[in-house]
């Protein structure tokens, strides 16, 4: 599956307030889901010294799953392709790989 087919498929699913002219509810719910995410691994680390078994791992892939649908909703409500969303990510991280500037702190260096 394409992320264009994942961001058509998951549209259907939306079911919320004034869905299709309401970016901030699914603002809310990435960072929801992006904190439930952190949680969980913060979890890992105090309860089990680090070690993601197969029961954490599942755990993850569903939450992280749900942060995918929060940012496919969030493409949907601006009229941003997800596809284009990931392009220009790995154009953007490319870059700065090629000009040494990966590390470090600025939207646009």
């Amino acid at each position: 599956m394409d992320f264009q087919e994942y961001q058509r498929r998951s549209r259907q699913t939306a079911r919320y307030p004034q869905a299709g002219t309401n970016p901030i509810y699914p603002t809310l719910g990435l960072c929801g889901e992006a904190g439930e995410v952190a949680d969980k691994v913060k979890k890992v680390i105090r309860d089990r010294a680090g070690h993601f078994d197969a029961a954490v791992r599942d755990d993850l892939l569903l939450e992280l799953g749900d942060v995918l649908w929060y940012v496919a909703q969030l493409c949907s409500e601006l009229d941003l392709d997800l596809d284009a969303v990931a392009a220009a990510n790995l154009e953007k991280l490319a870059s700065r790989m090629a000009r040494n500037v990966i590390a470090g702190s600025g939207d646009r260096r």
